[in-house]
């Protein structure tokens, strides 16, 4: 099992940034985030494995939104720049240790282990 905690999420305004973070309990091979939007399905946002060797982004997040981690503190990280109204959702963490089809596993949204969310609001 794995424990993950999100923090960081908050009011803020269009164009704005904020810091996500995920404190997990150990390490997996793959960390991600999601979101769901007030009566929209979850989707995925971004990706990253711990060796910083793989990162995917959803297209609309490129160019404003950057994952990172810190292993020391098996930590992951979601940097939001340029926040727009329609980021606002719930944003979740999520994780897997499975190695073969790890990227698909955020495509379909089905990592094993989930945060409880984090909500981000931004306001026009």
């Amino acid at each position: 099992q794995v424990q993950l905690v999100e923090s960081g999420g908050g009011l803020v305004q269009a164009g704005g940034s904020l810091r996500l973070s995920c404190a997990a309990s150990r390490r997996t091979f793959t960390v991600g985030w999601f979101r769901q939007a007030p009566g929209k399905e979850r989707e995925f946002v971004a990706v990253i494995t711990w060796s910083g060797g793989m990162i995917y982004y959803q297209d609309s997040v490129k160019g404003r939104f950057t994952i990172s981690r810190d292993n020391a503190k098996n930590t992951v990280f979601l940097q939001m720049n340029s926040l727009k109204p329609e980021d606002t959702a719930v944003y979740y963490c999520a994780a897997d240790d499975r190695v073969q089809g790890s990227r698909s596993l955020y495509y379909t949204g089905t990592p094993d282990y989930w945060g409880q969310g984090t909500q981000v609001t931004v306001s026009s």
